[in-house]
């Protein structure tokens, strides 16, 4: 029996099929409902409906719910995942309405519970309860597969995370592969600079290998040889044969593949330039970073002559936490903008909550297509956003390694 289900990706022509242009659906059983069967006419399921703006409830019944199911599963939405009392059915459809459906046993399935809207757990892509042996390894799960207290800020990170490219990978699979997907021959290829201890690195590899089946190679680079050393032999000991870890720098780094996604995570103030600048120079189909210690332009604005008066940034620039903050959001701006001008579609998102840490801004990028790129909009994009990233940094007086780097 379905316990809750959710659909995600929807086709272009959602509005016309649905009457608004939801984004997500999700359903699940209600409690007083329970495990037996409802009759005809019973509405045994509760659902919101969510757009970008707004959300909107509703009830199924079992016929209902079923029929809704074959008439919108890998058609409308592309991405279907369906929770049962004993396993998770995941039904995926590419651009070109090839439909794959796959399924997996819950590991020790707890006994299912049902819970109002109001009270109901977040729905994580790394299921709370079903051990993942690399996070087990790392401390984050208990080998019952109970997430460890202290370590749920990590979980909730590392799902977060996942999200953040599980919403990109239609596009990222067309600007990399095309028509023919990623396949053991071509797999997607991922590289992660500055990996460290790797909960990510791994994560990513688990998700798009273990659950999404996409064939991926995906090599973890950090100067930290004892880190290195230990993340090599739990790829190992997990059986991941294509996650790789290399000692080595940004600057020194070559394959003889191109990559398709790179990912840096808190690299030090100018590091995360270079990696954007080798991943831009790439080619990289997608980028993912999370800047760290954005000491460039805070250090030029302490050491230069007070902005004047009538400057829109003197406020800001009195005093040093303002001046601080400042400084890192105007970097991370400019990169946002370069990378725009190099053809990306910019996003800048929180990547966990600002409780954590002030260093909570994520920056996703992924290639334009070439004809976007080309044409009389895409060039108009451009032509602004240099307008906005040159008007900023004269306004501040200050000048950004990045944008040095892809100006040679």
């Amino acid at each position: 029996m379905t316990l809750s289900i959710t659909f995600s990706k929807p086709a272009k022509n959602v509005e016309a099929l649905l009457d608004r242009p939801y984004t997500k659906i999700r359903i699940w059983r209600k409690a007083e409902a329970g495990l037996a069967p409802s009759s005809g006419t019973a509405a045994g399921y509760d659902a919101e409906f969510f757009t970008e703006t707004q959300s909107f409830r509703r009830a199924f019944t079992e016929e209902e719910l079923d029929s809704f199911k074959q008439e919108h599963a890998g058609k409308t939405f592309r991405s279907v995942v369906e929770r049962t009392e004993s396993q998770e059915i995941t039904t995926l459809a590419n651009r070109h309405g090839e439909v794959r459906t796959f399924s997996r046993p819950l590991k020790n399935p707890a006994p299912p519970t049902f819970a109002s809207s109001a009270d109901r757990k977040k729905k994580y892509i790394l299921d709370e309860h079903t051990p993942v042996p690399f996070l087990v390894r790392l401390g984050v799960m208990t080998k019952e597969g109970t997430v460890v207290a202290r370590k749920y800020d990590k979980f909730r990170q590392i799902n977060r995370f996942l999200e953040y490219i599980d919403d990109i990978l239609d596009e990222l699979t067309d600007r990399a592969a095309g028509n023919g997907g990623f396949t053991p021959e071509r797999p997607l290829r991922i590289v992660d600079f500055g990996c460290g201890k790797s909960y990510l690195t791994f994560a990513i590899y688990h998700f798009l290998t273990d659950i999404r089946h996409i064939a991926t190679d995906i090599t973890g680079l950090d100067l930290k040889k004892d880190v290195i050393a230990d993340c090599q032999k739990l790829a190992e000991e997990s059986g991941y044969g294509a996650l790789h870890f290399k000692l080595g720098d940004i600057a020194s780094y070559s394959d003889a593949h191109r990559p398709d996604m790179v990912v840096t995570l808190h690299a030090c103030d100018r590091a995360t330039d270079y990696a954007l600048n080798w991943a831009i120079r790439q080619g990289a189909a997608a980028i993912l970073s999370v800047p760290c210690c954005q000491h460039e332009l805070n250090e030029q604005l302490t050491k230069a002559a007070p902005l004047p008066d009538s400057s829109p940034f003197a406020s800001l620039t009195r005093h040093g936490i303002l001046r601080e903050r400042l400084a890192a959001l105007a970097t991370d701006a400019v990169r946002a903008e370069l990378l725009e001008q190099a053809g990306y579609r910019v996003q800048a998102m929180e990547f966990i909550d600002m409780s954590h840490t002030p260093k909570n801004i994520l920056i996703r990028a992924v290639k334009k297509r070439e004809g976007d790129r080309a044409s009389a909009d895409g060039q108009k994009s451009i032509s602004r956003s240099k307008e906005r990233e040159t008007a900023l940094l004269a306004a501040l007086g200050v000048r950004q390694e990045l944008d040095g780097l892809l100006r040679g």
